[in-house]
């Protein structure tokens, strides 16, 4: 009863604005504008954002630069496109790359200065901070698998040669290119230096990594950068990145985390100089492991290191320095959503004495990145939450409050119904709390029925939180006149480390009762058409989907899978990382004795306790969940005369990027849904 009257509350404070607002549809999500950080300047005294729109009608997009003064109080300022791509900037100091060649300037919109060239196939520019040195990065053949590198007389044919795995990632085939750092010494006549000869390693790691994975010290005396220095089926098999030191004056690199077994990643210097931080992971094999935040005193005997975090039960997100050296900022999931969070770090790293971890924000959104911290000491984020896209606010640090400082769609959402999103706390089957966010139609109407879709998160280990995607967009979902069930199922963080880890060798065990127990709980309520409920997911989110096809007793109407994990045998003998199936399933299916869950937790097992509609979508690219097991599911369903659908998507990896594709598989989505949920 608390439950209707708060929602009907919600409509009574909501019906005096809604007059000349419409539903959130497909082609209006794909208009707004997506905004993106771009970083603070050294004064703390400007902010560089961008805004991209994409036309879904002809898959183009246009991005516009601004700067925003932040102490002045004046506009954002566009920036003209006149066809230099600015890589780095500081109040009036320009750098931009345009035809292979490298600019400066002092004012923008005023001429450019040539620098160098010789810039064809680099990226990921970053300039030393005495400004005399530039580094790059450029693909480097390493070891030739091609058969037109390996015989040049045969230019035309299309061979590939492995002796090892990692022949090929996310969506891309091995072509024995390797992506190295170069720095090229500026205003000498001096060749751009490989700091990484001959060496088959990515800088940036591939395949998400960027101009984040290295990064100038800050007296220009070397470089520090994020390295997997594996190979093959060595790579394959492990998730130990490391921090390399390149010293510019002797050309040698030292590991300054030798030891460290699992991901080390966003390093980021003090601003005085004198410390490192970055994300620390400490189990090799085990890509979900609890990130902590190290730091270490880099000019110290030894260069001690500390682990700030240890002792907190969560896990760290981005990171980022306060101007004066003394604190990190970082954010993390938290109880169903990401906040800001706070750690000071000691003066003396050799006195044990772990400091707290303190949570700055509070609130039903998400902190969602990090930009820095301006010159009035506010830090800068990104935040979303479900009813809107992401957009750039400011932080005061010791109370949490929050101002924005853009609004690039506000105009939009004034003519956009907004949902309403509540966090519902259920009892799971084995006596634990689990936090349920249910999201409502616009102008819900508690009197009335509406058909329930519960949504399987993927990962199998990525936070639920107030994200704001532009697929699984649960605004829209609930624009369309659906309640969505969202629970925060074990494997997620933001609940404890224990309840992260619960999950790993567990797939198809508490957490399908998890989901079970959120989606009988709210149907409990009286505006759930418990005739019309849906199951929906992707990615582990997928192999949800497939799994309670088959142990649903007849809860659900319909299934919509994508990009899901149907049989695990074909998976561990197709997928790319092996230490993603060998952390998860236990390892591979020919192990003695075989690992419980190619028995226990494989759909494919169940699959003739099928009998409802599914809707299956696959991406012909994705190699981490390959297209054999969005087909083999879906011949299963054919041939045992289920009611089913494709949606195969030859272009797309894991995710959906194409705009077109996107509308697609929206239109394709709810046409299912509403085909079945009748």
């Amino acid at each position: 009863m608390k439950q209707i009257l708060f929602l009907a509350s919600c409509l009574l404070a909501m019906v005096c604005n809604v007059s000349a607002q419409e539903r959130l549809t497909p082609e209006k999500l794909w208009s707004l504008g997506r905004v993106s950080a771009e970083g603070i300047s050294n004064s703390g005294k400007t902010l560089y954002y961008s805004v991209k729109y994409s036309d879904w009608k002809t898959e183009k997009s246009t991005t516009s630069h601004f700067k925003l003064p932040l102490l002045s109080g004046e506009q954002a300022t566009r920036e003209s496109d006149d066809g230099y791509n600015i890589v780095q900037r500081d109040g009036s100091l320009y750098w931009a790359v345009k035809d292979g060649k490298l600019y400066r300037s002092t004012a923008r919109n005023s001429s450019w200065q040539f620098v160098c060239d010789g810039l064809q196939d680099a990226g990921n520019f970053r300039i030393s901070p005495n400004e005399k040195y530039l580094a790059f990065t450029r693909d480097v053949l390493v070891k030739p698998v091609l058969g037109s590198d390996i015989y040049p007389d045969l230019p035309k044919t299309t061979a590939h040669i492995y002796r090892s795995l990692m022949y090929r990632h996310w969506d891309e085939w091995e072509d024995g290119k390797f992506s190295h750092i170069f720095i090229l010494p500026l205003g000498t006549k001096s060749e751009a230096r490989d700091i990484m000869p001959g060496e088959p390693f990515d800088c940036p790691q591939k395949p998400f990594g960027g101009s984040e994975d290295f990064v100038w010290r800050p007296d220009s005396k070397g470089i520090i950068y994020v390295c997997k220095k594996k190979y093959g089926t060595e790579y394959a098999l492990s998730t130990n990145t490391d921090l390399y030191y390149y010293d510019l004056r002797s050309n040698e690199t030292t590991n300054w985390t030798s030891g460290m077994m699992g991901y080390d990643t966003n390093p980021i210097f003090s601003p005085d100089g004198k410390r490192l931080a970055w994300l620390s992971m400490r189990r090799d094999g085990y890509e979900a492991d609890k990130s902590d935040i190290m730091v270490m005193d880099v000019h110290t005997p030894g260069m001690l290191k500390m682990n700030l975090t240890s002792a907190w039960d969560g896990t760290a997100g981005s990171i980022c320095w306060s101007r004066n050296s003394s604190m990190l900022f970082f954010n993390a999931p938290w109880r169903g959503t990401e906040q800001l969070f706070d750690v000071r770090v000691p003066e003396n790293l050799a006195v044990r004495m772990l400091p707290s971890v303190r949570k700055i924000t509070s609130g039903n959104f998400d902190v969602a990145d990090i930009v820095g911290q301006n010159a009035q000491d506010e830090v800068v984020v990104t935040r979303t939450d479900m009813n809107t896209a992401a957009e750039i606010w400011a932080v005061q640090p010791g109370s949490g409050v929050m101002r924005p400082l853009t609004e690039v769609n506000e105009e939009a959402y004034r003519n956009i119904l907004p949902s309403t999103t509540t966090l519902r706390m259920v009892k799971t089957t084995d006596g634990k709390e689990m936090g349920v966010w249910v999201i409502y139609p616009p102008n819900f109407d508690p009197e009335k029925k509406y058909p329930t879709l519960l949504y399987c998160q993927g990962g199998p280990q990525s936070a639920l939180t107030q994200f704001y995607s532009f697929r699984w967009n649960f605004a829209l979902m609930a624009a369309q006149g659906y309640i969505i069930v969202a629970p925060n199922r074990r494997g997620m963080p933001g609940w404890g480390v224990k309840w992260n880890e619960a999950i790993s060798g567990d797939w198809g065990g508490q957490p399908m009762r998890d989901y079970l127990s959120a989606i009988d709980d709210v149907s409990k309520e009286p505006y759930v058409d418990k005739n019309r409920l849906g199951c929906i997911g992707a990615s582990y989110g997928g192999y949800s989907v497939y799994m309670l096809a088959g142990m649903h007793q007849n809860r659900f109407k319909t299934f919509i899978a994508h990009d899901g994990v149907f049989d695990l045998r074909s998976m561990y003998g197709t997928t790319e990382e092996m230490w993603f199936v060998n952390w998860d399933a236990g390892g591979p299916y020919w192990k003695k004795p075989t690992p419980k869950t190619y028995e226990l937790y494989s759909p494919s097992n169940f699959v003739s306790k099928w009998n409802t509609p599914i809707m299956i979508v696959q991406g012909g690219q994705d190699y981490r969940v390959p297209i054999g097991q969005g087909l083999q599911a879906f011949q299963a369903v054919q041939l045992q005369g289920i009611k089913s659908k494709l949606l195969y998507l030859p272009n797309e990896n894991h995710w959906v990027l194409h705009p077109q594709n996107a509308i697609a598989w929206q239109r394709e989505f709810f046409g299912w849904l509403k085909e079945t949920l009748r």
